[in-house]
């Protein structure tokens, strides 16, 4: 059984369909898929500037790792209001998760590695990922203020939207350990960083076409994170690989924030484009995105974004040196060589395309677009196959005239 099985894949997706604050007025459709992402981005933040104060602090494989476990949690129990989960949590919470846990057993015990005993873990016992946990909930509740301060200043006048603001703004103040969060509730560089993040939810995939569920690029970002980190698993990569590849994918997207989404097919329409597009992300990066985070990350995030579908390597500070995946699986699979695997984000982010494709398709809401989209993608990927990552089968599996399992 692979780890890119389809019914974890399809539960991924099904946070996109989770609407939040469904029960307040708001201008836009807040989803749980956005929500998720722009908190991993905001956990990176935080997780940095706590190795910053004591370098090799975060063990960045479970925080990475429980990030994906809280939200799987979060879809299987819906969108409950936060009082009434915290209710149960507190109440019940073992026999929660365990419910959850049985809930995800066959699509966590298809993952390669021991990842269904790690999920175990995190929800059961109270000391695995002590600090990591930590970072995760800070980021939640500030991926939540953030969604939280566009209601408010559409419509302060609700009654018990005070009392909502109060009840964060205290689950914030208790996470005042972690550096990183006072650093963003001062709302200077860092807090920038944050915010342009956070509006790449308001640049929606496939814009030409409708689509069900539509899905942001933030959100995007964080499912082709997932599947890569799926991926690296069913390759059985180093732990380093994992956290890089995940890392690499979570930022792919990071400059359409300066940029908006520039399709595949423009990219490859006249000779030479798609190499100005890349100089122009790179000089905007580092005029406008880079400024606003600490010197001393600027050149991870630049590893993580520049040739962001080349497999490469970095020994030291040498500069990054391409390789092939035969190479990384058989000579570079080692955290000493800090590797990303491009090519396999690359797959990824075709395998993401496909698949918000084809569900839509599958719900009946199609359109030309959509359907160029599944077949050109379908003839690159019919038999496609790195090392032992069989993504034939993936894309096969959700084809839209596929059989249904």
């Amino acid at each position: 059984m692979s780890s890119l099985h389809r019914g974890l894949i399809e539960l991924v997706y099904d946070a996109g369909s989770i609407r939040r604050w469904n029960d307040q007025v708001n201008p836009m459709d807040f989803t749980e898929l956005d929500k998720q992402a722009h908190k991993m981005i905001i956990a990176y933040v935080l997780a940095k500037v706590e190795e910053d104060v004591s370098p090799g602090s975060v063990d960045w494989a479970k925080l990475l790792e429980g990030g994906i476990f809280e939200m799987l949690h979060r879809i299987i129990l819906t969108d409950i209001k936060p009082p009434v989960f915290h209710k149960m949590m507190q109440e019940k919470g073992t026999e929660l998760n365990q419910w959850v846990c049985e809930r995800l057993r066959e699509e966590a015990g298809a993952v390669k590695g021991g990842f269904q005993e790690r999920m175990r873990r995190h929800f059961f016992e109270s000391d695995y990922a002590r600090r990591e946990k930590r970072i995760l909930k800070g980021a939640h509740y500030l991926a939540t203020q953030w969604e939280f301060n566009i209601l408010y200043r559409m419509c302060p006048f609700i009654r018990g939207i005070e009392q909502i603001k109060q009840e964060i703004e205290d689950q914030i103040e208790d996470h005042f350990d972690l550096l990183g969060v006072q650093k963003i509730a001062l709302g200077r560089k860092t807090a920038g960083f944050v915010d342009l993040c956070g509006q790449l939810r308001f640049q929606k995939r496939w814009s030409q076409s409708p689509r069900i569920p539509p899905t942001s690029v933030l959100g995007h970002m964080l499912v082709v994170a997932i599947l890569t980190y799926l991926s690296l698993c069913e390759a059985e990569a180093c732990e380093q690989r994992k956290v890089n590849g995940f890392l690499a994918a979570l930022f792919h997207d990071l400059p359409e924030v300066l940029t908006r989404d520039i399709t595949s097919p423009i990219k490859g329409a006249i000779e030479g484009l798609d190499e100005i597009i890349k100089d122009y992300e790179r000089i905007q990066m580092e005029e406008k995105l880079l400024p606003l985070l600490p010197a001393a990350w600027h050149q991870e995030l630049s590893y993580y974004t520049d040739a962001e579908f080349t497999n490469r390597i970095r020994c030291e500070n040498q500069p990054a040196q391409p390789i092939s995946f035969a190479d990384m699986c058989s000579k570079y699979n080692d955290a000493r060589y800090f590797p990303i695997d491009g090519e396999v984000i690359r797959c990824c982010d075709h395998l993401a395309a496909f698949v918000e494709a084809s569900i839509s398709i599958r719900h009946g809401i199609t359109s030309r677009h959509l359907q160029e989209g599944v077949e050109r993608l379908m003839n690159i990927y019919q038999n496609k196959t790195l090392g032992s990552i069989n993504y034939g089968l993936v894309f096969q599996a959700f084809a839209p005239d596929g059989k249904q399992e």
